[in-house]
């Protein structure tokens, strides 16, 4: 009976955590994201795709933005390595052009983390696309507010953007792309970040931490808005 007990405690937590990651890998997404999702957007705005047709990755110019997470040495630590290799994932091969944006200054070494990112892609992943370093940026904030300047320069009518991290970073980010530029947010579609049964020792932490941060995020945007 003991063993039945703790064997039904780790598969609660187990779905709790994936229902976490699942649900948020799905939130605050764009109009031209083809995952079904009811939650999409942080408010009620209403967006049409930049396209007459709706956008999927399929056909599209995909921008995927992979955010760095504090690096004290040469080598990417292993929450870096797990947003290269979600990023590449991202890529659809029937996209007409992809670009990679790697974010992240130099917070916790000196060393920005973008290149870190970009070193592990190409030298240890073999990845031989385009890329875009953001190397300046110490926050999620400073990540997306930096990253607009480049999806700016290159924007098309078919351009999709995805945000790699982990699924509650990454929902938190989309959250600040919206609030920042929501005709771009628009444009959101799914990363490759959330995967079943992935890391499964990893992701009741991470769901746990990720849920009480977009808590914080969305009595911050509720108090904003109600001063507004």
């Amino acid at each position: 009976m003991f063993a039945g007990t703790v064997l039904g405690v780790f598969a609660g937590v187990f779905l709790f955590a994936e229902a976490a990651h699942w649900r948020s890998s799905r939130r605050r997404l764009g109009d031209c994201d083809s995952s079904g999702s009811a939650d999409r957007r942080p408010r009620s705005d209403r967006w049409s795709c930049p396209d007459t047709r709706a956008l999927t990755t399929a056909d599209s110019d995909q921008i995927i933005i992979v955010l760095g997470y504090a690096n004290r040495g040469q080598r990417p630590n292993g929450i870096n390595r797990f947003r290269v290799r979600a990023g590449l994932r991202s890529i659809d091969p029937t996209a007409r052009s992809t670009l990679l944006i790697l974010c992240g200054g130099a917070v916790t070494g000196r060393t920005p983390e973008a290149l870190i990112l970009e070193r592990f892609a190409r030298d240890e992943l073999g990845f031989a696309g385009r890329t875009v370093l953001e190397a300046q940026s110490t926050t999620t904030w400073e990540n997306i507010a930096n990253a607009i300047p480049i999806i700016d320069r290159e924007l098309t009518p078919a351009t999709t953007i995805s945000i790699v991290s982990n699924s509650h970073h990454a929902e938190k980010a989309r959250d600040h792309l919206w609030q920042m530029r929501p005709d771009l947010a628009r444009r959101l579609v799914r990363g490759g970040d959330y995967r079943f049964g992935e890391h499964p020792l990893v992701k009741p932490i991470a769901a746990v931490r990720g849920l009480l941060a977009l808590r914080v995020l969305d009595r911050e945007n509720a108090k904003h808005a109600a001063v507004h």
